[in-house]
């Protein structure tokens, strides 16, 4: 079986003169190395194919392949994850993870968080800034968390990120507007411990693979520097006893209720009750073998890189055969 690798690396992006800060979610060399590598073990043969822009390259040449395992973000606008699947779905390839629609929802956490609470998940109280009057319309409890409603990997959360006054979060949502052109989700903040689950499988097979706690020193929010950063600022522990079962749960609920599949995270955060609230979910997690959330979690259950890809990939093909 071909598989082809659709990826938006780093260094294609940094060369032709892309900053850090906009190629902050996209993949170092050495992921789609170990990707490869690992689907190699595995027994297929494998091309790398690159971005969106690469892959439209070579389906007009005629390529392809009997499927494509997609890590791609893309690069500009609320839609940009689901570029390359809404690609292949029109060239009839199927591919690892999951689909145009559901890589849309999830990436803005604004509608997603409507979707898993109308399915009784429990999250916190918020409201969408579309523009500066919206801010007349937010009667939530402060402490409030202010952040872009549709970026990945940290980006956006600041210290300045938790308000609490009305000055302190006209200032914030003024800076997401004009600094990410998208608007801003503001919620009320979630004081308590914060959490990211693992899931592998799609609908009734879908299982919590494990969890870790995700503790940042001095109280840091877990920003794209904190991430970039992870070894100097950030503690991580394997689920306890007490909340185990309430975090798989509630990830798991949210899971399905998306409809997201074969792997990714969902992240959570307790509130000033200790309840476990959905925060978002990454059906397009990242996979680096040593520096990404899913891997690493994974091995604190035992279950080492390449048993990880070897389950997502069992996953993928039994949802594609059907």
């Amino acid at each position: 079986m071909k598989i082809g690798l659709t990826f938006d690396l780093r260094s294609w992006y940094i060369d032709r003169g892309y900053s850090m800060d906009e190629t902050a979610e996209f993949d170092k060399q050495e992921t789609v190395d170990a990707l490869e590598n690992s689907l190699k073990i595995m027994g297929y043969e494998t091309e790398p194919v690159g971005n969106a822009f690469q892959l439209i390259e070579a389906l007009a040449k005629g390529k392809s392949w009997d499927i494509v395992f997609n890590i791609a973000e893309g690069l500009y606008g609320d839609g940009r994850e689901s570029v390359v699947p809404a690609i292949l779905d029109q060239y009839k390839i199927p591919y690892v993870f999951s689909g145009p629609v559901i890589m849309g929802l999830s990436l803005n956490k604004h509608l997603a968080k409507l979707v898993v609470a109308a399915a009784g998940v429990p999250v916190s109280p918020g409201c969408l800034m579309t523009e500066l009057k919206d801010l007349d319309k937010c009667n939530l409890e402060y402490p409030l968390f202010v952040k872009p409603v549709s970026e990945g990997t940290g980006k956006g959360i600041t210290e300045k990120s938790l308000v609490n006054s009305s000055e302190e979060l006209k200032i914030m949502v003024e800076w997401i507007l004009k600094e990410f052109k998208q608007p801003a989700l503001v919620e009320e903040y979630l004081p308590g411990r914060e959490f990211t689950v693992g899931i592998v499988g799609y609908g009734d097979d879908a299982v919590a693979i494990g969890g870790m706690e995700v503790i940042c020193a001095n109280n840091l929010p877990y920003s794209v520097e904190v991430k970039e950063n992870y070894l100097d600022y950030c503690k991580y522990s394997p689920l306890d006893a007490e909340i185990v079962d309430e975090c798989k749960s509630v990830a798991l609920r949210a899971w399905k209720t998306l409809e997201a599949v074969d792997a990714g995270r969902v992240d959570l955060k307790a509130d000033r009750n200790g309840k476990i609230c959905f925060i978002e979910a990454n059906p397009l997690a990242g996979l680096n073998p040593v520096h990404s959330d899913l891997p690493i979690l994974s091995r604190m259950y035992g279950i080492e890189y390449q048993a990880l890809m070897e389950m997502i990939m069992k996953a993928a093909i039994k949802r594609i055969k059907g």
